[in-house]
């Protein structure tokens, strides 16, 4: 990768990292009570809400069925609604059988589960501390005098304010390369139907077969594309770095070479993986 690089991507990473904070005047010392404290706060926020998602009847989702729906334009401009600007929605069956199966699944759903849900709260809580502790700005996070409180969302007011610092000089590197970026591919004179093919972003590589092509197959559950195989025509590899198959494709760069093309892939991984193959041609189809 040229421009998209995991140094590019763990920037992006350090966007934002204010979001959701709160000063507390307490957070500058170490106090177990005052983590206990927030702790049963959030927790009992979690919870409340984690039932009211439970207990969510979902023959609401049946009410939009046979619902007369007017035409955007004539119900905003003041004018007689006709029965010709209207329509009578109806539900897809197989989207009537869906919510069918759910409300019989929630008819006889179990009572709530709190320990559980507790226990979930818990480890996720772990988790952030853990990663806010690796992933934060090694200065910033030794100001930081209970790593578990600030995964709860509160801090010191001047950890806030160099997080924000932070946050904005990332944001500006990010957008800079992101604008070079964008600058290089309009000028590979590519066709956008050739663009199109290694859009595969979320996308998870499920197979990799290097051959006299490298077929690459994906699983696009998570992806915005219907193609689920790529195949580069006379492909060379220049670079094969880390697990591939397994991991989902984030960015792509795509270059125009003599003869065919040049394709970088930057893949969601730690280490993160990346691919770069040039090709005389690309192939994407729905197998």
């Amino acid at each position: 990768m040229k421009y998209l690089t995991k140094e590019w991507y763990e920037t992006c990473q350090q966007t934002g990292l204010h979001f959701g904070l709160r000063v507390h005047k307490e957070a500058a010392s170490l106090d177990e009570g005052l983590f206990q404290r927030l702790y049963k706060r959030k927790e009992n926020e979690h919870v409340k809400q984690e039932r009211e998602i439970y207990d969510t009847d979902p023959r609401f989702m049946l009410e939009h069925d046979g619902q007369v729906l007017t035409r955007a334009d004539k119900a905003f401009s003041g004018e007689e609604v006709t029965e010709d600007d209207q329509i009578v929605y109806h539900m897809p069956p197989e989207e009537r059988a869906h919510i069918e199966k759910l409300i019989a699944e929630y008819d006889v759903r179990p009572a709530f589960d709190v320990k559980r849900c507790k226990e979930k709260y818990k480890e996720a809580m772990e988790w952030n501390s853990q990663y806010h502790a690796e992933k934060l700005p090694p200065d910033i996070v030794n100001q930081i005098a209970d790593i578990r409180v600030f995964a709860l969302g509160y801090c010191t007011r001047q950890v806030l304010r160099q997080l924000k610092k932070k946050s904005a000089e990332s944001t500006q590197e990010m957008e800079l390369i992101g604008q070079a970026y964008r600058e290089a591919m309009l000028n590979q004179n590519i066709a956008d139907e050739i663009k199109r093919r290694v859009q595969f972003h979320d996308c998870e590589v499920t197979e990799l077969l290097a051959a006299d092509d490298l077929v690459i197959r994906l699983d696009n559950r998570g992806g915005f594309t219907e193609m689920n195989k790529l195949t580069l025509i006379a492909p060379e590899i220049l670079k094969q770095e880390g697990e591939i198959v397994g991991s989902h494709w984030l960015y792509q760069e795509l270059y125009r070479i003599d003869q065919g093309y040049e394709l970088h892939v930057l893949l969601d991984g730690e280490p993160m993986p990346e691919l770069i193959v040039r090709c005389s041609d690309i192939i994407a189809e729905i197998e």
